[in-house]
Order: C-alpha cells, then structure tokens, then sequence
C-alpha cells in the first residue's frame, strides 16, 4: 500500500482504546416514525489533538507536537514502530510506513532511522503478536500481521510453532500457509492445520446455513409439476397461467391449470463443478471455494466437484468432506493453464443441460492464448452453463486481465467478482437459470 499524505489523522477503528474518542456522543436512537437527527459531536480539545497527531506522526523531531506519550499510549506506540518505522537497511524497505492500512492514520517522512523493531527472534515476535492483540481490534491485528509477513519477510518464523500458535487466524494467514506447506517441519503441521481449521469452521459456520437453505430452495423451484400439492402451488404462476379464464363480472380467475413445484427428488438432480485457480494471488479465494465445495458436497441432489489448477490439474473432488483436507491438497503458486483445467471439466460432464461450472479465476492465462474462449463456447453451445468469478473473496476488485473478460461477456458469460456473501444467490440464480445477480462497480 503506498504512502498516503494526508494532511490530517485517519480515526482508527472502534475499539481501539488508543485513538476513540471518550468525548464523542453516540448517534441518537431512531425509529422508523420519527428520526432524529445525531446531535453535533463535541470539539476535540487541543491536548488529545496532539495526542492523536502524535500517535500518528511517529514521535520524531519533526513531529511538532511535543507531546509524551505515557502508559497505554506509549505502549500502543511502541507496537507500531517495531513494524512501521523501519530504515531502509534494517529489512530492504522503505522506512515510512502508511500507518492507514492499520487504522491509526499517518506517519511521514523523518529523515532518521529509529531503534524501534521486531527483531529475528521468535520470542519477540510473539511477544509483539500479544501485544498487538491487546492493544487492537481483530481486523486491524490482521492487517498488521499481513504487513509484518510482507514487509519483514516474517513467513519463515511460521514454521515455527510458538509463533504460529500467537498468531491471529484469518483467510491470507491461511493463503501463506498452505504456500509454505512444503517447508513446514513435521513439529509445525499439526499447529498449521489446527489454524486453517479454525479458519474453515469459522467460515464454514457463517456461510453453511445461507448456502444450504437458499440452494435447496432454488432446486425446489427448478422443478414444476402440473399437479401440485395444495401447499406446493405457485399461485403467482398459475394465475399467470390462466389469465385466459378471467371472469371479470365475477372479479375471478378460474384455474383450469395448476402450477407448482415438485417434490424435492431423492436422486442428484444437478451438478456443480467448481474450478480454481490456485495461483499465488488467488489465495483468498482458494480458502472460500474450499469452504463452499463441501457445503455444496453435503447437499445430496447436488453433484459436487472440485478441480484446481496451475499448469497442472488436481481433481479434489475426493476430499469434500473436510475443507481443511482440501485446503491442504492445493499448491498455490505457478503459472496458469486455464484451457486444460476446463477441459479436464468439460470432459466429466455427463449431463450439460443439467450441469453448471463456475470457474473462479483471474484470467490471466498461460496457456493457449484463445483456447479459454473457445472453450466456453463449446461448453455453452452444450448446454452447460459457464459462471466466471474473477475472485471469491471480501478484498474488493482484484486485478484480472480485461481482455478475455471482455471475450467471455460477448459471450454472454460474464465475468464479475464475488464476495463469499452473494455466492449463495449467484449459485441459485445458475441453478434455476435465471439472469445472476450481478453486483454493481
């Protein structure tokens, strides 16, 4: 993330004991009949001003504040500068750090190195974990572990399990540990896995429920009887079915053909093949397509499947009941050969009409440079429905090569990024064959 300059501090988030505000007021209450407005927040008063721009600026000679922090404070101050204020010698990065990314604002340029680090050794970097722990809220200890692993060039002391365990578990950490799998001394996979478990339940707690009762439904009103159970009529489309017999002086509607939805069947009644991209910048979206792939597995009248790829393919189909088992089965890193992934995909399909794949990827191709279109073409020209998700993840738009998403939409496939939330709908949607719902830019 580039260094910001801002002419004023960022707020950190709520929670945070170091840059709240005590003299804020809360918004008021509202009601849906009469809301009322927030009354104005009170002045700062000019002591915590400085306070903040000194937590902001770094405490150099230059910060001009002339403030000393104490206690809590200083504490605060000190986790940040053993990750932010770094000279350029100490790691081969730059020294200013853009204290945005964690919430707490800005520091700007000195002209001097500070004493301030994490060290190489493992007990103080797990003591700086606790610390940051204590003195932040989770999101914002995520984002500094990220940038101590990025910055620091930390994800060596991952192997070791004292750190591994001090760590707080999220999608990237579990992104830089299944990179780091084949390095990992037999003494560190055990902790590793528990991690990635703790993620995946997390995950897999959050979106099962969702998934499972909005896919059930979308099944359930893909298929339609003629001679539906009372409970079971779709009353919108057998009135629509029967405007003919409109009876106006009777102010009716007489419903000579009844529509509604069938009986869930106890057979697999659609498959799902979902492809991934595993490589290095698809990490995020590796951990949620695992999630999602034994969900789907756990519905019974869905066919599930599960390729990876790089270069190679893995079929990981196999491995459905347990995400972490999946998770630890890829690779990520390597080059891109979507072409023979979706082959691989295209020939285990067996029934196209009633078959959707929804390849997640960025597009940025190593292979056969017009192959992934035509690909798609004939899948579609199949029967199959072709879903492209240029990232299943909460990091905002990734980056992808335009050129072939550009290829796919004039097919009428296109490709749009997806957070693990909207999955559930998009799936629906490609199941009943009804137009995605598609987030806005």
């Amino acid at each position: 993330m580039a260094p910001t300059t801002s002419a004023a501090p960022t707020p950190r988030p709520s929670g945070d004991p170091s840059m709240s505000d005590p003299t804020a007021s809360a918004p008021a209450a509202s009601t849906p009949s009469a809301p009322a407005p927030a009354p104005p927040t009170p002045p700062v008063p000019a002591d915590e001003r400085l306070r903040r721009w000194r937590l902001v600026l770094g405490g150099s000679d230059a910060d001009g504040t002339g403030r000393v922090l104490t206690g809590t404070d200083a504490a605060v101050d000190g986790a940040l500068a053993a990750l932010y204020d770094r000279h350029p010698d100490d790691h081969g990065h730059d020294r200013d750090r853009d204290r945005t990314s964690t919430g707490t604002g800005t520091r700007t340029g000195t002209g001097r190195s500070r004493t301030a680090g994490l060290g190489a050794s493992v007990p103080s970097v797990v003591r700086w974990l606790g610390d940051i722990r204590a003195y932040f809220p989770a999101p914002v200890v995520q984002v500094m572990q990220r940038d101590a692993i990025d910055r620091l060039g930390l994800a060596t002391l991952l192997l070791e399990p004292e750190m591994l365990a001090a760590v707080e578990p999220d999608v990237h950490l579990v992104g830089t540990l299944l990179s780091l799998r084949d390095a990992m001394p037999e003494t560190t996979r055990e902790t590793a896995r528990a991690v990635v478990r703790k993620v995946a339940d997390d995950l897999e707690r959050r979106l099962a429920a969702r998934t499972r009762a909005t896919l059930t439904g979308a099944l359930d009103r893909s298929a339609r009887t003629s001679r539906p159970r009372h409970r079971d009529i779709d009353w919108d489309r057998t009135i629509r079915a029967n405007l003919k017999n409109h009876l106006p002086e009777h102010r009716t509607v007489v419903p000579e053909r009844l529509v509604g939805h069938a009986r869930a069947a106890r057979g697999v009644r659609k498959e799902v093949v979902l492809c991934v991209d595993q490589s290095g910048s698809m990490a995020a979206s590796v951990v949620h397509a695992a999630v999602f792939a034994a969900v789907l597995a756990s519905l019974r009248t869905i066919a599930t499947r599960l390729v990876v790829f790089d270069t190679a393919v893995a079929d990981l189909t196999d491995r459905l009941d347990d995400p972490v088992d999946v998770l630890f089965g890829t690779r990520l890193g390597g080059g891109t050969d979507i072409d023979r992934a979706l082959a691989h995909c295209q020939a285990g399909i067996t029934r196209p009409a009633d078959t959707v794949v929804v390849l997640i990827s960025d597009l940025y191709e190593g292979g056969a440079r017009d192959g992934l279109t035509k690909r798609v073409a004939a899948m579609k020209a199949s029967g199959t429905q072709v879903v492209v998700l240029l990232a299943l993840s909460d990091e905002g738009t990734p980056a992808y090569d335009r050129d072939r998403a550009a290829a796919l939409a004039a097919l009428g496939v296109p490709a749009f990024a997806c957070t693990p939330d909207l999955f559930p709908e998009i799936m629906a949607a490609a199941l009943e064959k009804r137009p995605l719902p598609i987030p806005a830019d």
